[in-house]
């Protein structure tokens, strides 16, 4: 099986040399060293994590990719210790996961432990990581110095390092990292590279003879209840299908460098033996030109904020993807202009991705939001109410507790322009008024492409008494904003039952999430009228 673990392991026994990961510092860390890592902590796990939850909670980094990839190696499933969540919601998690490891930095043992109060006080709210679910038992590995908070007997990443890879190999320079003195491989002067049999024997290569893609390989939480936490099971082989989706999406081999801190881009970028840039949290343009990317990965909003300040990308930039909520039209004309080949990618935790389109493909369709063509494999049928389902090889194999899924409810309304997939709206944004449905995102696209528009949104009140909804069309206007000719402009990219019973201009969107998405409940509340 071909899977995240063993295509990088197989990358490392053909050019252990080859720079793999860059991190924060512009540090380069070769396949040969990366796969040395994974099996360190694979072999340290191997015996205790098989089956077993693995809470998570180390910050994107170089530590982060070698301890997740090397948890899965192991047999374990990842598990996300997401902050700021409710102590009653991170309860029901632990119980529902049950984790028998904690892989974490030492500073989060100390914030979750005795600085614990001054961490909630700034917002900070963590499982406890030293005791996760109270009554049972679990092992700790963690990275980073000891710190006040990190439990008696926990593993120490760097000591992990030390005893699988011993310091004075021949041919390897040595970087000092966390208090540990780690090999770096170099290929010898005026040589070819070759793998030796100390880069990647088969006495430490991970032993793949059982490895099943029906093993659980993390679990991502998306919603739902205290009592009945919502957590999306994807396998090994649900994941590998979905980065092989997204390497035959766009071109990407051996000397191409891929600048984002997103797993599902970056680990394409480590089975294509490309190399994997992390962010180091300075200027994200003069993070691009310094590294030499070749791809990257934003979210419409952060990238709207980077163009306003650098109209033109770094040369060496060829394709910069769009993710996580919909994209402008504004934001999409200035992607264009900047450069690189622009592509929006339609995905969910559920299923990742679903199709992608160029954003001059989605500028040019004249009505909802166009997708694309769903990628190789994936399947899509639209429900009788509308609904867009999905299904395929990449999907998740199911949510936690709940019976293996054959393919998921999107909650997106879409419609199927011959094979190219339209997307109208979330179900519940779904506007009744007169007994009429109205899809806001089936006008929102070409909103926002007219003149003096940055942002536009169509949103419904309901009457508390009759149920039946007033339209209000929010705009967030740019310069030469003109109401009067919104007005004259509505009825020729509106269907009659939809033109806005009035128009509310807002300085800017409220946002919620990691990827700013636009809150509609608070939008809403933003324009209703007080009486």
């Amino acid at each position: 099986m071909n899977d995240i673990i063993t295509g990088i392991m197989e990358t490392a026994r053909r050019e252990p040399y080859r720079t793999a990961l860059i991190d924060g510092r512009g540090r380069k860390i070769s396949y040969g060293e990366l796969a040395h890592r994974v099996e360190a902590v694979r072999a340290t796990m191997a015996a205790t994590a098989a089956g077993q939850g693995v809470l998570f909670a180390v910050r994107p980094g170089v530590d982060a990719v070698v301890l997740a990839l090397g948890s899965v190696a192991a047999g374990g499933t990842l598990v996300l210790a997401d902050p700021g969540l409710a102590p009653d919601v991170l309860a029901a998690r632990m119980t529902a996961t049950r984790p028998g490891w904690v892989v974490a930095e030492s500073i989060l043992y100390t914030l979750s432990g005795p600085l614990r109060s001054l961490a909630r006080r700034r917002g900070l709210l963590l499982p406890n990581l030293r005791d996760p679910l109270p009554g049972h038992a679990v092992r700790h590995l963690h990275t980073g110095p000891w710190l006040p908070g990190v439990p008696r007997g926990a593993l120490s990443l760097s000591r992990v390092l030390r005893r699988v890879v011993p310091e004075g190999q021949v041919g390897s320079r040595v970087e000092e990292r966390a208090g540990a003195r780690v090999p770096r491989e170099s290929p010898p002067p005026n040589k070819t590279p070759q793998p030796e049999k100390s880069d990647m024997s088969d006495a430490t290569a991970p032993d793949i003879s059982e490895i099943s893609p029906h093993q659980p390989a993390a679990v991502i939480f998306t919603s739902g209840t205290t009592a009945r936490p919502r957590g999306v099971v994807h396998t090994r082989g649900s994941l590998a299908a979905g980065l092989d989706l997204f390497r035959e999406a766009f071109p990407l081999g051996p000397g191409d460098v891929v600048h984002t801190d997103q797993l599902m881009l970056g680990l394409p970028a480590l089975l294509a033996g490309a190399t994997w840039s992390l962010p180091g949290g300075g200027d994200l343009a003069e993070e691009l030109a310094a590294r030499r990317a070749t791809h990257t990965f934003a979210v419409p909003v952060h990238l709207d904020r980077l163009l306003r300040g650098t109209p033109k990308l770094p040369a060496t930039l060829r394709y910069l993807l769009l993710g996580a909520a919909p994209a402008p039209a504004g934001v999409l004309r200035r992607a264009v202009g900047s450069g690189p080949q622009v592509l929006s990618v339609y995905a969910m935790t559920e299923a990742l991705p679903i199709a992608i389109a160029s954003a001059e493909e989605k500028l040019a369709y004249p009505e909802g939001d166009l997708m694309g063509v769903p990628l190789p494999g994936v399947g899509v049928r639209i429900a009788d109410d509308g609904e867009l389902f999905v299904s395929g090889p990449h999907l998740a194999q199911r949510y936690l507790g709940e019976e293996p899924l054959t393919e998921i409810a999107t909650g997106d309304l879409a419609r199927l322009d011959g094979d190219r997939l339209v997307l109208l709206g979330r179900k519940k944004d779904m506007i009744l008024r007169d007994g009429v449905n109205i899809y806001p995102g089936l006008y929102e696209p070409a909103i926002t492409a007219l003149p003096g528009i940055a942002e536009a949104a169509v949103v419904g009140l309901a009457d508390p008494e009759t149920g039946d909804e007033e339209v209000v069309l929010a705009v967030v206007p740019a310069e030469g904003y003109d109401e009067t000719l919104l007005r004259k402009a509505l009825p020729e990219i509106m269907d009659a039952p939809a033109i806005p019973n009035r128009i509310e201009t807002i300085h800017a969107f409220p946002r919620s999430g990691r990827a700013d998405k636009l809150d509609r409940t608070a939008l809403r509340e933003l324009v209703t009228r007080r009486t």
